[in-house]
């Protein structure tokens, strides 16, 4: 009971330091149409198959398992810590998220912005004073101003519905920069150029569909005085008022006169020009088109994973350890780690094959082969044994030992004389 009351007293929020606001706040809390702390992209990126790119990459990482777990002395994952960020990280971020969709707002968001924060909203005790705390609940955050220790961001706050700004430390804040920042937050970057092209060429598709005639009107006069340009502008009103006052859109104009329809503008390349530019995106980043429709063998996948998912993988979780983890805790032999799903994409004509090999290596037990294929676990005690099931136990030949063997004596007879070495 005394820890419990311990905790709530040094419970610390980050939004626990602002002055209370002066105007009136519902009981209920603010109130808006739309999710209020969903990413928003910038409109050049949201309005174009940008979006697309960042949305397909950002469900991948997210697919992929995040953990605060405790690893051996050569980084080898051992078991999960039981910790609040451990829940964050796998099971919930904050009372809007679960850990998948924080995940994927923080790619969003990095891939928009460049540079994003991480900051910790609820921690167990207030992290300004202390380097050894867990955090309860973290969002995604803006940063809007740069300081030598400090960052000001701009922070979704749960408890209020408002986004507000706040000035944190460095040292306390996970500040994560897109690994690909040249290639797409640079002015001049592949995507940056490929953004401007497809607003190019939205504007020319709104033009097109705009309902406008396009046409010219060849009068049989010179229009080289004042008086005759007035008389073409009459002229010209004339038919805009009959297309527009009848019901089927017809006019009718004298017979020495001409009509010119002038329907699709002139030509140009920028399709082209979008064409080779999102060409060149894909292979800067590893990507392929057989991604984004499902059709990518293995090997695409795998290049896939090791040269674009793996280094915004890689930049999360070291700085999620750099931040949250203390120097004392790594020596402990904590660590943030992701571990992806190898199986996922094995078809089934092969996992049979792949599980026997599995077993037979005892590199995974039957217990731990049946939940890939879909199987819950049995009560056998030896579906948990890491042996090869194809070779036959004698228990006869087998006499147990003890578990520390003294002076080369294993329990059993080798065939060799102990006394002899």
């Amino acid at each position: 009971m005394t820890n419990i009351i311990t905790k709530f007293k040094n419970a610390w929020n980050a939004f626990n330091e602002r002055a209370p606001a002066d105007e009136y706040v519902r009981p209920e809390g603010m109130v808006s149409s739309i999710r209020p702390d969903r990413v928003r992209l910038r409109c050049g990126n949201e309005r174009s198959i940008i979006t697309t790119v960042y949305n397909r990459i950002a469900v991948d990482v997210a697919a992929v398992n995040l953990m605060h777990a405790r690893v051996d002395s050569n980084n080898r994952y051992k078991e999960p810590m039981r910790s609040y960020l451990n829940e964050c990280l796998t099971l919930e971020a904050n009372k809007d998220q679960t850990a998948r969709a924080f995940v994927q707002d923080i790619v969003m968001s990095m891939f928009d912005e460049g540079c994003i924060a991480v900051v910790p909203v609820d921690t167990d005790i207030n992290l300004r004073n202390s380097n050894a705390f867990d955090i309860i609940s973290m969002r995604t955050a803006k940063i809007l101003e740069w300081y030598p220790d400090h960052v000001r961001v701009r922070l979704y706050n749960d408890r209020t519905g408002r986004r507000e700004e706040l000035t944190l430390p460095k040292s306390k804040v996970a500040i994560i920069e897109n690994p690909f920042y040249s290639i797409m937050n640079e002015p001049n970057s592949t995507a940056q150029r490929l953004i401007r092209k497809l607003a190019l060429l939205d504007n020319i598709d709104e033009e097109i569909g705009s309902g406008k005639l396009n046409m010219i009107i060849q009068l049989p006069y010179v229009v080289k005085t004042e008086a005759r340009r007035q008389q073409a502008e009459n002229r010209r009103a004339d038919i805009e008022k009959q297309l527009t006052d009848s019901k089927f859109g017809i006019a009718y104009t004298d017979g020495t006169e001409k009509i010119i329809q002038i329907g699709r503008p002139l030509e140009n390349n920028i399709l082209e020009q979008v064409k080779y530019l999102q060409e060149q995106l894909y292979n800067q980043l590893g990507l392929a088109p057989s991604i984004f429709n499902g059709t990518a063998d293995e090997a695409t996948m795998l290049n896939y994973y090791n040269n674009t998912l793996e280094p915004i993988l890689a930049a999360i979780i070291g700085e999620f350890k750099r931040k949250f983890l203390t120097k004392t805790a790594r020596t402990q032999g904590q660590s943030i780690i992701y571990i992806r799903e190898p199986f996922r994409l094995v078809p089934v004509s092969q996992l049979a094959e792949i599980a026997d090999k599995f077993t037979r290596n005892e590199i995974l037990s039957t217990n731990e082969i049946r939940p890939i294929v879909g199987y819950k676990p049995v009560d056998d005690p030896s579906a948990d044994e890491l042996r090869n099931k194809n070779i036959n136990q004698n228990s006869e030949d087998y006499v147990p030992g003890p578990s520390t063997a003294e002076n080369g004596d294993y329990g059993y007879d080798d065939g060799y004389d102990d006394n002899y070495y």
